[in-house]
């Protein structure tokens, strides 16, 4: 496959926004359990400057998690450079599609010594957040913030337009 295909299958993989609830009402298996069908993540990467889906991030085989071993301890990869894995949740309103909640966790990752740094809880607890509604993007670096906000609003302008004001402020375009 060529570097252009594979740019045109990432860009493919659109946010998904809502399917059925497999938790409609019947009382059976599943009920009470949680759904991740309207949730992507987003990577941002400050280093070459994009943002980007990735859906191999919802079991930490995305781009920039591959072929390293992840560490507690973000003392011991004191090179590596910084990417953020960013839970975008989508939903309905009646307006139509918005962004609902958007909680970016940080990565760092040295190859060279094919090691890297993500702090699981954080992961768990933004995705969760993001699944709520709320918007956790104040930790993360004014350029990593703008990569995010530019590529919210040129992905989907209208769900862009339908979301909280509370998100257009933290992240406002130049």
């Amino acid at each position: 496959m060529s570097t252009e295909d594979n740019k045109n299958q990432k860009r493919s993989n659109a946010f998904t926004i809502m399917k059925d609830d497999s938790t409609d009402g019947h009382g059976g298996y599943g009920v009470g359990s949680i759904s991740l069908e309207n949730i992507s993540p987003v990577i941002i990467d400050p280093n070459e400057k994009r943002a980007f889906v990735d859906m191999g991030a919802m079991h930490a085989r995305s781009e920039v998690e591959r072929r390293v071993k992840f560490i507690k301890d973000k003392e011991e990869v004191p090179n590596g450079l910084l990417y953020w894995i960013v839970w975008v949740t989508v939903e309905r309103g009646e307006n139509g599609p918005y962004y609902h909640g958007v909680a970016g966790s940080e990565i760092r990752v040295d190859r060279s010594i094919k090691r890297a740094y993500k702090s699981m809880p954080e992961h768990v607890t933004h995705m969760d957040k993001s699944m709520k509604g709320q918007y956790i993007v104040e930790h993360m670096d004014d350029e990593s913030k703008e990569l995010l906000g530019d590529f919210l609003r040129e992905f989907d302008p209208v769900m862009w337009e339908n979301a909280a004001d509370e998100l257009k402020e933290a992240l406002p375009s130049k």
